[in-house]
């Protein structure tokens, strides 16, 4: 279904006054349609989410927004001004880390960021400061060459970053890092948004979307299918519980026929049991095997990402709500 987002006049974000306005866009690729009549409306200080498969038309609707790329038809507004054809009024305005970034690589870390903080006319103190910022500060007199894949991914958003722009987009940008520097970003990235910083940005990582955004969008063949608050798409798709316990502690058909169970199996070492009723069943496990041992999960983003893009979806499984006026509304 196609996306028609709009914003209330009480959200705080009239079409004047929002980040990015984008109306009916769509964009071919030969005989692929590559994004296939969106809109939606992110509002200033919003730090908004872009969720979707491999090929599904992320990176595309940013490079629009972003004014790298012309869309097919359809209307993009960024803070108010087109960004096609090319606008350089806007470029000091915004801040890009794409997929593939350039380096200057002959050049040591702290000459490449002074270098781009010189394009944008940024006072060279920000050099540091930024390079502190994404843990960088050790590397910065090594040569670009010889930085790591992770360490060159956080000097490409450090080069979004040096002339303090209104607007962030980060395309990717935790893919290449481990595990504490990814929550050392999660840290800076808040605190831009604390600043008031406007933030999209596209992630496989599902438990940082949901750690970090106010809304996800989520696109599949070039269309969103989903658009809310992680709380709200989770509520919506009415995903099931998991309860997990220890696999010797009954067997699976005597688990299956518990009360309230819809589906119980083997995995990951352990029996699982997805349920709608969830105390229904704790109260019955309680009574036949007892409580040691036992956990429970429930459903995340992960959950409804996966029910919306799996193509071995079932047309009868749950889906979050499409979107409204009133589950698309962005409160500051």
């Amino acid at each position: 279904m196609t996306e028609t987002e709009t914003v209330p006049a009480d959200s705080g974000h009239p079409a004047a006054d929002a980040a990015i306005d984008v109306e009916g866009v769509n964009k071919r690729y030969g005989a692929r349609q590559a994004l296939d009549g969106v809109s939606l409306r992110i509002g200033r200080g919003e730090f908004f989410g872009v969720l979707g498969p491999n090929g599904a038309g992320k990176t595309t609707l940013l490079e629009i927004t972003e004014g790298l790329r012309r869309a097919d038809s359809g209307t993009v507004r960024v803070l108010g001004r087109a960004p096609w054809p090319r606008d350089v009024a806007l470029l000091p305005r915004i801040g890009v880390q794409t997929q593939s970034s350039a380096f200057f690589v002959r050049q040591k870390a702290r000459e490449h960021l002074a270098t781009v903080a010189a394009l944008y006319r940024a006072d060279r103190s920000a050099v540091a400061r930024t390079l502190e910022s994404v843990g960088l500060t050790g590397q910065a007199d090594v040569r670009v060459e010889n930085l790591s894949g992770g360490q060159r991914q956080r000097l490409a958003i450090a080069s979004a970053l040096v002339h303090d722009p209104e607007l962030i987009f980060l395309d990717e940008p935790t893919a290449a890092l481990d595990p504490q520097a990814r929550r050392d970003l999660w840290d800076v990235l808040r605190g831009l948004k604390a600043a008031g910083r406007t933030i999209v940005y596209t992630t496989h990582h599902l438990d940082e979307a949901e750690a970090l955004c106010d809304r996800v969008a989520i696109l599949v063949e070039g269309r969103i299918t989903a658009l809310d608050t992680p709380r709200g798409l989770v509520a919506a798709a009415d995903a099931p519980t998991s309860v997990l316990l220890p696999p010797d502690r009954m067997t699976l058909a005597e688990a299956a026929a518990l009360p309230g169970v819809d589906r119980a199996e083997l995995r990951g070492g352990s029996l699982v049991l997805e349920t709608r009723r969830s105390g229904r069943v704790l109260s019955a496990l309680d009574a036949a095997a007892g409580l040691d041992g036992v956990q429970t999960r429930t459903a995340s983003l992960e959950d409804v990402y996966l029910q919306l893009t799996s193509p071995t979806r079932s047309a009868d499984a749950p889906r979050p709500h499409p979107p409204t006026a009133e589950n698309t509304e962005h409160r500051a």
